[in-house]
């Protein structure tokens, strides 16, 4: 391997001209990524468009911001001095406590030498003749790589819709996914809200807590459970830390990288209508998004499906006061789970407040921002703030955000404009030396991330020692195997009723956007076998090169490397 891998991983950001690796972010999955590539002896460095650490967590400062995931599980694994450390104060972090969380890791394993905050990359170029990739950042230098590393993670690109007369609007706009650092006061005022996914649900209750009218614009209601959150006391973290080990292998090879949420065995038919309903209430009572793991056919079933559907309307329909809004409030379009199932605190309780307003825009479409306020088809709501719970372009949008190319040849957002194709969510075909984090192809967004993450920093980690020891310069998806993996990808999720929600994880809530099911629903603990399996195999499935151009470069593929380790 070329001399610059075996630089001393102390190198800072002002001695380093030709990098080993790259890596874009600095959430959970770039600072791992550079506690790994350090190991490695690789000479590396972070590119982050924000001011310190944190990833989302940085930028998503709104109020009743809260991981989904308990917070025991929601934190790195692969040091016990870190995890037997830390206290975690709650059931479900909020957000100033994972910022503090990730700057604390980001300060114990001296990362930010190696990160360039406040930097974005704006294009990255590969060159077959000199083997690396040549990347732009905003500030107009360019930074040379043999390998990038993307981990600008899955929700990280907000989407703020192009509403007609929204720069007319005279008062403050605010989304939740760029959050201002200092405190915001809607003392007074009336404040609209705009998307009820799961920003919305956190932050409409804080919102209504503290303004004169809150008025919530809805386009599609969504599924959302109680968290019933709690703080955590010093026996269950004294026990939880004494277990980590085991807890942590249970997550491993579960389906949803994490160790409290059960396997379900049985169909909701195996049970009479009441022993459903009991199971349901318990369900319901422990708070987690596991809930939907009560019976193994929820997912793959519409009728047993709509038992749990029902009694989640039910729920609705007991908390909300006013029948028509209770109305208003329950999904009639998709199926439980199918669209990104929420937690709350006390979301259905806020339609109570006197000061609260739901306005259904299926029933009365948004026709117009003005000067003053939002205008409907048939009211104009007077306002003074109005914050864009609406989401971002997942999976894919931090990556097509950037313009990648090979020189000579396509670019990503040419491969990729009937939907993103990668093999194993690692690679994309056609793009050497290009490593993706929890990319499209992954289980990804339907697991806990921190679980997917670390598994894949560690396997890229593993490939990159491979490349190495072999003496490669090149690694990439071989597009057989690529094609392979996106059909198996897809049939997978046309097993399930996922697909039929016009959900982010098929790209509907972005106009344009090819309607692809993005994800690997085939579960965290099968994906983490998978990507073991295709290691043993001497990489199955990725083809190696050495050599310093197109012409002279000598793909290698899996059945030579067999034939020559034979």
């Amino acid at each position: 391997m070329n001399q610059s891998v075996e630089r001393s991983s102390s190198d800072t950001l002002d001695t380093l001209d030709t990098l080993d690796t790259l890596v874009v972010g600095a959430g959970f999955a770039g600072m791992y990524g550079l506690v790994k590539l350090r190991q490695l002896g690789m000479s590396v460095i972070a590119i982050e468009a924000a001011g310190d650490v944190g990833g989302t967590w940085y930028w998503n400062r709104y109020p009743g911001a809260r991981c989904d995931v308990e917070s025991m599980e929601y934190s790195y694994s692969f040091s016990d001095a870190l995890q037997q450390e830390w206290n975690w104060s709650e059931r479900y972090a909020a957000q100033p406590e994972i910022l503090a969380y990730a700057q604390h890791v980001a300060a114990r394993f001296d990362l930010r030498r190696s990160i360039r905050f406040n930097t974005r990359i704006v294009k990255a170029q590969y060159d077959w003749n000199t083997q690396r990739w040549s990347a732009t950042t905003d500030q107009g230098d360019t930074l040379h790589a043999r390998f990038i590393l993307m981990a600008g993670g899955c929700l990280s690109l907000p989407r703020l819709p192009d509403f007609p007369g929204r720069d007319d609007f005279e008062g403050r706009i605010l989304h939740t996914g760029r959050w201002p650092h200092e405190p915001v006061s809607f003392d007074g005022l009336r404040v609209g809200v705009i998307g009820t996914g799961s920003s919305g649900i956190q932050v409409i209750p804080q919102v209504a807590k503290a303004a004169k009218q809150c008025v919530v614009f809805q386009r599609t209601p969504g599924y959302s459970l109680p968290a019933f959150n709690r703080s955590l006391d010093d026996e269950f973290r004294h026990w939880y830390k004494l277990n980590y080990s085991q807890r942590r292998e249970k997550a491993r090879y579960s389906v949803a990288g994490s160790a409290s949420h059960p396997v379900p065995t049985r169909s909701a038919f195996s049970d009479s209508h009441e022993e459903r309903a009991e199971t349901y209430e318990g369900a319901w009572a422990r708070g987690s998004t596991s809930f939907l793991r009560c019976y193994n056919d929820i997912l793959t079933d519409r009728t047993a499906n709509e038992t749990m559907s029902e009694f989640v309307r039910h729920k609705i329909r007991a908390t909300v006061k006013d029948s028509r809004v209770a109305e208003k409030l329950i999904p009639k379009t998709h199926q439980i789970g199918t669209k990104r199932i929420c937690l709350d605190t006390n979301y259905y309780e806020t339609y109570n407040r006197d000061n609260v307003r739901l306005i259904d825009l299926r029933r009365d479409p948004l026709v117009r921002f003005t000067r003053t306020g939002i205008q409907t088809e048939s009211e104009h709501c007077e306002l003074d703030a109005v914050v864009f719970a609406t989401g971002y372009d997942a999976m894919t949008g931090a990556l097509l955000d950037i313009d990648f190319s090979v020189k000579g040849g396509a670019s990503l957002r040419e491969k990729w404009r009937s939907g993103a194709t990668t093999y194993l969510g690692l690679m994309t075909a056609g793009f050497p030396n290009l490593f993706i984090v929890t990319g499209p192809g992954s289980p990804s967004v339907l697991a806990n991330m921190i679980t997917g993450i670390e598994q894949h920093i560690e396997w890229i980690a593993d490939c990159l020692r491979f490349v190495r020891e072999n003496g490669y310069t090149t690694v990439e998806a071989d597009p057989v195997a690529e094609r392979q993996w996106v059909d198996h990808v897809n049939q997978l999720a046309d097993a399930t009723l996922l697909p039929q929600a016009d959900s982010w994880y098929v790209g509907a809530n972005i106009p344009g956007k090819p309607r692809v099911f993005l994800p690997y629903v085939g579960g965290h603990g099968n994906y983490r076998m998978k990507c073991a399996d295709v290691a043993f195999q001497h990489y199955e499935g990725f083809l190696f090169g050495r050599g310093g151009s197109a012409q002279d470069t000598s793909s290698v593929s899996h059945s030579e490397r067999m034939s020559n380790n034979g």
